[in-house]
């Protein structure tokens, strides 16, 4: 059942508060919220009353059997074999905290160093297939989603044409890519919806001021906020693609995100946009974001969600904890992620990186004992100044305010 779907739990009111909690399917949350509880599973969200929760604020024996029996303990089935392919290891821009470099720019300049560059090519596609093919295979698998995923995709527009035009032969295939949309024409943009591309993600870093100053060209230093909203709005006339626009935030971002959020409004189809905010952290780069998650910033986020809302932008709806398909299993069960060289990562964090390889598409994956220390999820290798119940408590205030405006204004 989808956030869209929530729903009251209908149950009797003579439930003896003395009666042991029902434990939470792995991945669950339950939240309070102004009016009532949040049950948040693996199969959907569903509002609950206090004489559905325990004093301590576990869930009642009654109410658990009753979402069992709503399927919100019940996870949907895997259909998609999830595959992200580096198309090109290098990046025409320079930002400070990307994950892909390897240490601060020294002179303080748009040209920190980065993993080696690597370009995908025919042969390595070739070989990149076939493994996805005996995946797919393994785990019953039809249907194929693939990321196109860098440094910057489109820095190899023919590597990705190739690579979509390929997969359509080995199964159903569909697309995504995260690309900085600096090089995305309207031509480019037919050519890769074409062949299944229905969905982008782009990052602005705050305002046109802040993003201008921090996500700026390599070579030159160069401003690239009219361009990235220019080439999204071209591309928006000429096909179908959706718009995930993640908005960095960090204390050199925080101040201007709220005009960011109508600026985007004026510029775009708020309709074809889902828009999310993400603190950004450092990944041993070398990256300082001073900005913490506690004080004035989960109410920020809060803001900014509803403010998005308004004006007619998606927003992520929150959910249970979800195993990643990708990372989330160590065999490289239901996903993989190559680099363009056709070697095995396990997240997009370390694709690329020396020593972080856990296989290449030729030879498959390496044994279990050998991947152990080299197999990370998503957000692993990030560093902050704050510990996990610190980001707990800021995702579930950040969740339930959002939650408790969808309820309040009718949009669930």
């Amino acid at each position: 059942m989808s956030i869209d779907q929530a729903v009251n739990i209908g149950l009797p009111v003579n439930l003896s508060p003395t009666t042991p909690p029902a434990p939470l399917p792995s991945g669950a949350r339950l939240l309070k919220g102004e009016r009532n509880w949040w049950f948040l599973g693996p199969g959907g969200v569903a509002r609950l009353r206090d004489r559905h929760v325990t004093p301590e604020g576990g869930l009642l024996p009654d109410a658990e059997q009753r979402l069992h029996e709503t399927g919100m303990f019940g996870a949907g089935r895997i259909r998609s074999y999830s595959l992200t392919v580096l198309t090109s290891t290098h990046c025409n821009l320079g930002c400070g905290y990307c994950f892909q470099n390897t240490a601060q720019d020294q002179l303080g300049g748009s040209r920190p160093p980065r993993i080696a560059q690597t370009r995908l090519t025919s042969d390595t596609i070739t070989d990149i297939l076939g493994f996805t093919e005996r995946q797919m295979a393994e785990v019953g698998l039809e249907k194929l989603r693939i990321l196109l995923f860098g440094g910057e995709p489109l820095l190899n527009p023919r590597g990705c044409l190739e690579l979509l035009e390929r997969a359509a032969e080995i199964a159903p295939t569909s697309a995504w890519m995260i690309s900085n949309a600096t090089l995305l024409t309207p031509s480019l943009a037919r050519r890769l919806a074409d062949l299944g591309l229905n969905a982008v993600q782009v990052t602005f870093d705050g305002d046109k001021p802040d993003h201008d100053r921090i996500r700026i060209g390599r070579a030159d230093g160069g401003a690239t906020f009219d361009k990235i909203v220019g080439n999204i709005a071209k591309a928006s006339e000429d096909t179908s693609i959706k718009w995930t626009l993640r908005v960095n935030v960090s204390q050199e971002t925080f101040h201007g995100v709220d005009s960011l959020v109508d600026r985007l409004a004026g510029a775009l189809d708020p309709a074809r946009c889902t828009l999310y905010f993400a603190r950004i952290g450092d990944v041993g780069v070398g990256y300082e974001n001073s900005l913490l998650h506690t004080g004035e910033l989960p109410a920020a986020f809060s803001r900014w969600q509803r403010r998005a809302l308004d004006l007619g932008f998606h927003v992520g709806r929150p959910g249970a904890h979800q195993t990643c398909a990708t990372c989330g299993h160590t065999d490289g069960r239901y996903g993989a992620v190559v680099s363009a060289d056709g070697t095995l990562a396990s997240c997009w964090e370390t694709a690329g990186k020396p020593d972080w390889e856990v296989g290449t598409v030729a030879d498959g994956y390496l044994p279990g004992e050998e991947t152990r220390d080299k197999w990370i999820g998503c957000q692993d290798l990030y560093r902050y100044d704050e510990d996990a119940r610190t980001l707990a408590r800021f995702r579930d205030s950040v969740d339930t305010a959002l939650l408790d405006y969808l309820q309040e204004t009718g949009r669930l």
